[in-house]
């Protein structure tokens, strides 16, 4: 919480969201992630197209952008809704599910009667967390949860001082994951909670937490866990950190594009691919030595301590990490044992 709050001040006293349509493009990239993790291939520039000039992607299918433009129009919507401090009720909230799922909600029939996704009613048939997770709770406790869910956080939302930032923050965690745990819907439950829980944010004039493509298993896993345990405060801490990581990242941005950016640019994407073609690993894993090369394209050259304190990884897995980036020829180690610290081969990103 204190990292959190210590990066919040940097990142307002850059000014970093005082830039030209930060707000756009902010609103966007949130936008194209949350669809991203329920499966939209849509990138960020093909978003922008398509919110800005109405021009569509022939590599994307019309459903993965349509699902872009209602969340658009969803997140549009609850901005200037929530900016009224309305009553959250179960209606508000079906209200801002027809509009998430407006072009691609399908209709159901089942034993207890139809309901329609893209009028974003409630759901009248159980479902499963995946193939062999456990059940959400039966449809029919669905209603009373909601309307006890939604006269909670409004008593939050009156009582709770506004001031104090990392309070609000956690209560948009925890609605969140208290709505995506009751799952009122047959589909669009996360793009859901990820709506409120920013819209929360929006109402008390916080920076919005993005959960990036990028993140979906630790994100997922931890919900998982908050479940399995019953304890919200695992999911609540995993933003946290989350949101301070994404803050950081852009200030770095921010000061290498100020300092004249005079390192090379690192286009993540390509060089992830370079590395699971070329020497035949993982994705995953290819996703966390990308990100070491392009903390180290900032530093002229780092630790193994520097990069545990970083990333959190623990020493033996930083160390696994350099060690395999110096094999694959990306960086080199200079001094022995006790004091060794790796540079970036430039030439090879």
């Amino acid at each position: 919480m204190k990292e959190l709050k210590q990066i919040l001040d940097e990142y307002y006293s850059l000014g970093i969201n005082n830039q030209i349509d930060y707000d756009k493009f902010y609103l966007y990239s949130i936008i194209t992630h949350s669809t991203a993790i329920e499966g939209s291939t849509v990138t960020e520039l093909e978003a922008q197209l398509l919110f800005d000039e109405g021009i569509t992607s022939s590599k994307r299918t019309m459903v993965e952008q349509m699902m872009n433009l209602d969340l658009k129009n969803a997140y549009e919507y609850g901005i200037k809704w929530i900016k009224q401090h309305p009553e959250i009720t179960v209606d508000s909230l079906i209200t801002l599910s027809s509009k998430v799922m407006a072009r691609t909600g399908s209709e159901y029939h089942s034993i207890a009667g139809d309901f329609s996704a893209a009028n974003g009613e409630l759901r009248k048939e159980n479902v499963t967390a995946g193939i062999g997770g456990k059940s959400y709770m039966p449809y029919q406790k669905v209603p009373e949860k909601l309307e006890v869910f939604c006269k909670k956080l409004n008593q939050h939302r009156k009582t709770i001082d506004s001031g104090d930032i990392l309070s609000v923050y956690n209560l948009s965690f925890w609605a969140h994951y208290e709505l995506v745990t009751i799952h009122p819907w047959a589909d669009g439950n996360g793009r859901m909670s990820r709506l409120l829980m920013n819209l929360l944010q929006w109402e008390f004039e916080l920076i919005p937490s993005k959960v990036l493509k990028e993140d979906k298993a630790d994100y997922i896993q931890s919900l998982i866990d908050a479940r399995e345990k019953d304890d919200d405060t695992i999911f609540e801490a995993f933003m946290l950190n989350l949101h301070a990581k994404h803050l950081q990242t852009e200030i770095e941005q921010f000061n290498s594009s100020m300092n004249g950016n005079n390192k090379k640019m690192v286009d993540k994407s390509v060089l992830k691919q370079k590395m699971v073609d070329k020497w035949s690993i993982k994705p995953s894993l290819a996703d966390k030595l990308v990100d070491i090369l392009i903390f180290m394209n900032e530093n002229t050259n780092i630790t193994t301590e520097e990069l545990v304190q970083h990333f959190n990884f623990t020493s033996t897995t930083a160390k696994r990490y350099l060690r395999q980036l110096t094999e694959f020829g990306y960086l080199e180690a200079m001094g022995g044992n006790k004091n060794r610290s790796y540079k970036l081969k430039e030439k090879e990103l």
